[in-house]
């Protein structure tokens, strides 16, 4: 009877510990399985800093945002979209995080927070190589102009039309743009100098830069305003050592070749 006894409970013994090792995967995979993944918007139009090569998303942005995760063990989901409907995006609660070449101007700290700056840019005016006599944003006088939806290089365009005494067209996206301009259908464009230059030295586009830089843009990676307040400061934390052990300086020499 104590020889049975001792049995039963040793079987008893042997259940509990194994329900229990059970319950602990369950809760690991089910807290893993909870585990936040942020929505990350993206424009993959925007060489170099974000575009598509096979199913593969490529870029500066896309290299940052994914070191900055992995330095400071995060999730993130690339949802790529039309650059004009990323902040709309982050409004309606669809992200979490934006980067996208997103200029750091007052009108977008109205609805979202930025991260310190991560790439100094600065808008340019492009015409066509055979193109001698715009030399400067000044010669644009009269002319149609090429510019993306939701840009700086929009707004700028936009904002100083009656005095510049331009028609400006827009686009939903670069290749587009880039392509009016070839075509001989728009004068000129105006777009970040990082982009068009890569663009450029990438295939023979037709097109060439001319003049001084229009102002000093800065990119950020945003969060909607007030919210993700501790992701935002890990995106910062993340910045700062990638620039620290040189992983920046890699991913910018990448694409750049600087």
């Amino acid at each position: 009877m104590k020889k049975l006894g001792l049995l039963s409970l040793l079987l008893i013994l042997t259940i509990f510990i194994s329900a229990c090792g059970s319950n602990d995967g369950k809760n690991a995979g089910e807290e893993k399985k909870n585990e936040k993944v942020y929505k990350v918007g993206v424009d993959t139009t925007y060489p170099p800093f974000e575009f598509k090569e096979g199913n593969e998303y490529k870029g500066i942005d896309i290299d940052l945002i994914n070191a900055v995760a992995k330095d400071q063990n995060f999730k993130i989901k690339l949802t790529p979209m039309d650059f004009g409907g990323i902040i709309p995006a982050m409004q309606a609660n669809q992200l979490d995080v934006a980067i996208a070449g997103m200029s750091i101007t007052e009108d977008r700290k109205k609805v979202v927070d930025f991260s310190t700056p991560y790439f100094d840019a600065g808008l340019t005016v492009v015409v066509t190589k055979d193109n001698k006599t715009t030399k400067s944003v000044a010669d644009l006088k009269g002319k149609t102009v090429a510019v993306k939806k939701g840009t700086t290089g929009a707004k700028y365009a936009q904002d100083n039309a009656s005095e510049l005494k331009i028609k400006v067209v827009q686009f939903n996206d670069s290749p587009a743009m880039f392509q009016e301009v070839s075509n001989g259908n728009a004068d000129a464009l105006i777009e970040d100098y990082p982009v068009i230059s890569y663009a450029i030295a990438q295939k023979d586009l037709g097109l060439k830069t001319v003049g001084d830089r229009l102002n000093g843009d800065q990119y950020g990676i945003a969060v909607l305003k007030g919210e993700n307040q501790d992701l935002l400061k890990k995106i910062n934390d993340g910045l700062a050592n990638l620039k620290k052990d040189g992983k920046y300086d890699e991913i910018i020499k990448t694409y750049l070749g600087e």
